[in-house]
């Protein structure tokens, strides 16, 4: 097995030319920066509001939804002012790294990248400021939990769910939401809206490492981020109409179909005799990325439509059950395009985060991200998904899979009892 993983069948045209390279590993090296960043402020931000809790208790007993109800409550100093602030800071910070990966391209002088990521962002800014502001109308307030005992349970659950979504490239969502809703027997909308909240905490909190390690693919993610996004716009606006049960039943049908096609390829290391399609050659899509074992690892991409049509529907499943969707991501990678598990891994934990923002803006001023659910999320996720970064550069590609598919399974044998017969 070790001689055929260490010859396998790509081109050296996969290396980009010296001075792109060094271009590229700068603008990697600034997006880990600005990833790295948002994720920190927002946790020193919300750990602040979570001190004021402790001295001046809730005050207010609802939270803000919208940017001048979050200003309104800090300038008084009230502590759920100053969590849903460092919640706030999380959601934008992969509108950030947008903004930052455009200025990247246009250095590097990728008029292609440049057009394709200004599109994302376009697509991001629309959904936050439009329909974030259509889905405002109309919010009864929401009364939020104090009870710190609950936090700490929540954020212990999340640490865990944060660590696995880090490692597979589902982000902590796929835990998130059976977490909140099994365990703790929370509705599923609220679950929903935290579950989104913890997709950007993972992707931001492991992106950076994965970014800065080189094991992400920037342009395969920014790409594919058209698709996503829109996909999440969709799910995010029609989620509304579908019965509960309904969600449930999808997410686990979702999960079953995705683990299916993984259990055939378990002991597979590296994708063999692939061989770059034309919208692979005219997207740059191939790259390489160093393995601890095998050195540097070029690679090529085929079935670059299948995949783009696959994230689409992924976007629409993050939207829909705010799970980040990245076992669709991470099927669509690894199955239809034929990318290394490792890249498949992580460069959905770099684009999760951005089609979860997609739809976050209107979870959020609709009323459905609970600040004293969502912070230990966030802070539980945040810190696993670092912890998770850090251990998946040790292992192999056949290891990440094997991981994989049982968590999958579990998590979608439970969704559908639950759908089916309200366990």
């Amino acid at each position: 097995m070790s001689e055929t993983v260490e010859t396998p069948q790509y081109s050296t045209q996969a290396t980009p030319p010296k001075d792109r390279d060094a271009l590229l590993r700068q603008a990697e090296q600034i997006i880990s920066n600005v990833l790295r960043g948002g994720v920190l402020l927002s946790a020193g931000i919300i750990f602040l509001g979570l001190i004021l809790l402790l001295i001046k208790g809730p005050g207010n007993g609802d939270f803000p939804h919208t940017i001048p109800e979050t200003w309104q409550r800090i300038v008084q100093l009230n502590p759920y002012g100053v969590i849903v602030l460092g919640l706030i800071v999380l959601l934008f910070t992969p509108v950030l790294r947008v903004m930052v990966a455009v200025i990247a391209f246009a250095i590097e002088g990728d008029r292609q990248y440049v057009t394709i990521t200004l599109f994302v962002l376009l697509i991001l800014l629309f959904s936050i400021i439009v329909l974030g502001a259509m889905a405002n109308a109309n919010i009864p307030a929401h009364e939020s939990s104090t009870n710190l005992e609950f936090f700490s349970l929540i954020f212990a659950s999340s640490l865990i769910a944060g660590l696995i979504g880090a490692l597979v490239g589902l982000g902590g969502g796929v835990l998130v939401v059976p977490i909140l809703t099994l365990a703790f027997h929370m509705p599923i909308n609220i679950a929903i809206g935290a579950s989104i909240v913890s997709v950007i905490a993972t992707s931001s909190g492991a992106a950076a490492a994965y970014v800065r390690d080189h094991l992400t693919n920037l342009r395969v993610g920014m790409f594919l981020e058209i698709a996503t996004t829109l996909g999440a716009i969709t799910g995010a606006l029609v989620v509304a109409v579908i019965p509960t049960q309904a969600l449930f039943v999808i997410f686990g049908a979702v999960l079953l179909i995705s683990a299916a096609p993984l259990v055939i390829k378990l002991g597979e290391e590296l994708p063999q005799h692939v061989t770059n399609d034309r919208f692979a050659k005219q997207l740059s899509l191939a790259s390489s990325y160093p393995d601890a074992k095998l050195g540097l690892v070029e690679y090529q991409v085929t079935h670059v439509p299948a995949g783009f049509s696959m994230m689409y529907v992924a976007g629409l499943i993050s939207g829909l059950l705010g799970i980040g969707s990245g076992t669709f991501k991470v099927l669509a990678m690894d199955t239809a395009m034929k990318l290394p598990m490792k890249v498949s891994s992580t460069t959905s934990n770099f684009m999760i985060g951005v089609t979860a923002a997609a739809s976050a803006g209107i979870y959020f001023q609709r009323g459905d991200i609970d600040p004293m659910i969502a912070a230990p999320v966030a802070l539980g996720v945040l810190i696993g998904a670092l912890v998770g970064a850090k251990t998946l550069t040790k292992l192999t590609n056949s290891t990440i899979r094997k991981i994989f598919v049982p968590v999958l399974a579990i998590v979608a044998i439970e969704m559908l009892l639950r759908g089916f017969f309200n366990i």
